[in-house]
Order: C-alpha cells, then sequence, then structure tokens
C-alpha cells in the first residue's frame, strides 16, 4: 500500500522538525518536501503533487492564506492548516483560508510538551483531512439539479406546500465557513427571518468566527444575550458561541452548557431540537457540510414536527458526513446543492409575505 505523501509548510524550523518528527513516526506516512514559506508551498505542491499539505498561515514571502487560494485554485490539494494564531486578525485568515478551500485547522503544539499527545492528534488529522475530495472550484459542481426526496410536505389548510416559517437554523462542521457564507450571501436585504447558526469550531479557533462572518456579508451577526426573544433576531444571524450550546425555548434564546453531543459543544442537534419542541411546523433548518452524524437527528425532530428541512448535497459538500446521514434517515425534505440553499431559505419568506392580506 502507497505511503501518504506530505507536504509540510512552516517558516519556523523548530516546529518544522517536529511536524516531520511526528509524521516520520507513522510507517503508512512519508514527508516528500518541506517549505518554509508560500511561495515555496506552491512550486512544491505543483512539483511533488503532494496528498496532503500542512500549511502555516502566518510566513514571509507568501502568507498561508495565499498560498491555499492559489494551491486551491490551480493545483487542488487537502491542506490542514496547522497555527498558533489567536489574534483577531489572524484567526480571520484562518476563516479565509477555511472559506478558499482548507479541510481542517489544528493548534500548533506549545512550549516542551513532548508526551506524544500533540503527535497522536497531528497523524489523526493528516490521514483523516487527506482522504477529503478537493475540487478546484466548488461552484463549478453546483449546477446540478434539484433531488426531491420522495416525502412530500405537509399540505396546509389553503392549499400551500410550503409551510409558514418564524425561524431558520444552520447547522455546519468542516467546511463550514465558507458553506454558510455562501448560503447567508443569498438572502437579500428585506429578508426579515431570524437565522440561529451552529458551527463547529475548535477551540481556540472559534474565538473571532462571529466577528469574521460579519464581515463576509451585509446584514448584522453577533451572538445571542441569554434570554432574549428570538423575534428580536429579525433580519439578523445569531451564531453559538463556542462552548455554548444554543437553545431555543417559549420564543427566547438561551445558552447552556449541558453535556457536549456527538462530542460537541455547541451541537446542531440540540439547537434543531429545541426549535421543533418550540416552533413546529414553523421552523426551517438546513445541514450543511461535515463530518459526523450531529443534527441530523434534530432535522428529523423538525421535519417530524412538520417543518422545512434541508440537507446539503454531496457533490457540493466538503464532507458528505452530517447531511449524508440526514438523508438517510429521511430527515431532509430537499437535499439541494449549496447554492439552490439559499433562495429555498427566500422562497420561504416569499411564501409567507404572500399570506398578508
Amino acid at each position: 500500500m502507497p505511503k501518504l505523501r506530505v507536504l509540510i509548510v512552516e517558516d519556523s524550523p523548530t516546529v518544522r522538525h517536529r511536524l516531520f518528527d511526528a509524521l516520520a513516526t507513522d510507517p503508512g506516512i512519508e514527508v516528500v518536501g518541506e517549505a518554509e514559506d508560500g511561495k515555496q508551498a506552491v512550486d512544491l505542491c505543483r512539483r511533488l503533487r503532494p496528498d496532503i499539505i500542512t500549511m502555516d498561515m502566518m510566513m514571509p514571502v507568501m502568507t498561508g492564506l495565499a498560498a491555499t487560494e492559489y494551491i486551491m485554485a490551480h493545483q487542488p490539494t487537502p491542506i490542514l492548516i496547522v497555527s498558533a494564531s489567536v489574534n483577531r486578525g489572524e484567526l480571520f485568515k484562518i476563516y479565509d483560508a477555511l472559506a478558499a478551500g482548507a479541510v481542517d485547522v489544528l493548534e500548533k503544539p506549545i512550549g516542551e510538551d513532548f508526551d506524544g499527545h500533540w503527535e497522536s492528534r497531528l497523524i489523526t488529522a493528516v490521514k483523516l483531512v487527506s482522504k477529503i475530495k478537493v475540487i478546484t472550484h466548488p461552484r463549478g459542481r453546483l449546477d446540478q439539479r434539484t433531488r426531491l426526496l420522495t416525502v412530500d410536505a405537509p399540505i396546509r389548510p389553503d392549499g400551500r406546500t410550503e409551510p409558514s416559517i418564524d425561524v431558520i437554523g444552520i447547522g455546519a462542521s468542516t467546511g463550514g465557513p465558507g458553506a454558510v457564507v455562501d448560503v447567508l450571501r443569498a438572502l437579500p436585504a428585506d429578508f426579515e427571518l431570524p437565522v440561529l447558526v451552529v458551527v463547529h469550531m475548535n477551540a481556540p479557533f472559534g474565538s473571532a468566527f462571529t466577528d469574521w462572518l460579519d464581515a463576509q456579508i451585509e446584514r448584522s451577526v453577533v451572538n445571542p444575550i441569554d434570554g432574549s426573544a428570538v423575534a428580536s433576531a429579525r433580519g439578523r444571524v445569531m451564531v453559538a458561541p463556542g462552548g455554548h450550546h444554543l437553545v431555543v425555548r417559549g420564543g427566547r434564546m438561551y445558552l447552556t452548557k449541558d453535556a457536549e453531543r456527538h462530542s460537541c459543544r455547541p451541537s446542531v442537534d440540540v439547537l434543531f431540537e429545541s426549535m421543533a419542541a418550540d416552533y413546529g411546523a414553523s421552523a426551517a433548518a438546513c445541514l450543511l457540510t461535515g463530518m459526523g452524524r450531529d443534527g441530523a437527528f434534530g432535522l428529523l425532530k423538525i421535519r417530524e414536527a412538520g417543518g422545512m428541512t434541508i440537507a446539503q448535497d454531496e457533490a457540493t459538500s466538503v464532507i458528505y458526513g452530517m447531511p449524508r446521514e440526514a438523508a438517510a434517515i429521511g430527515a431532509a425534505r430537499y437535499v439541494l446543492p449549496l447554492k439552490e440553499i439559499g433562495p429555498r431559505l427566500v422562497s420561504l419568506q416569499n411564501a409567507m409575505l404572500e399570506l398578508v392580506p
């Protein structure tokens, strides 16, 4: 069986050597090249065609973000960001790189702790990320026709098939930053339904995600205030902060430190299940790209309550894990290409406006 070929991109010799030594302990991995800056990374990627790249963000000559954007446009390769960035500006660059096609992010080792725990996490992440099929231009694969699942939507008394929606939930994980941006950018300025978002972001990289998302779209994006009314979020996007579940109860949003679900807090399932219980048929939810199964059961609860449910399709997902689970259990009324999800949400508001005398 051929070895997994890795290109290390890191400007610090100390960290670069530690990455090399860690990966060299696995007999199934071969480090085929090392780059000290983004320009070298681009050149080596073209010549060596590695199976995966570990990418630092803050480097001379060409940054990790610029290198990621170029590689994903010209030589698409799975990229694992390995970064120590913790300040707001540098975190923004990590989110930009994830939106540009990088698959996941792992923090750099800190200090002289050589107990092997970080090395084990690195090897696991490299093997996992290397299995992800990346594409050159994600939007180029978005022209597939919508696949409508066989279960029909409940028909309302007035004969319409679209429910009257009061709140929208969006859940995502790996590949989520870019997917969420694409969905939210499709919403027009007059879109008024509250949008509640859960995206899995590993600490410490989730601390500035809300601010980054706010800078990407032309509507307010904030973390909800515990106990605030969902109705107060009309026209805005509410993002669950790292380390807290977001739940709705009695028409209000609450942040909890309840137990993790699927090793996640915030959990998409927790949000979706609370929406199903509180809003029933007037809830809509989208489950986007991500690893694992978080969100699938919650999406099913919303569908069973009569709400509108959407899962991203395989062709446009960075990882078809969470959406696949939802489709497999019949949780998604629609399985849609990413570019069609935003317009579908807009149609829900338009259908609701048509009912207003």
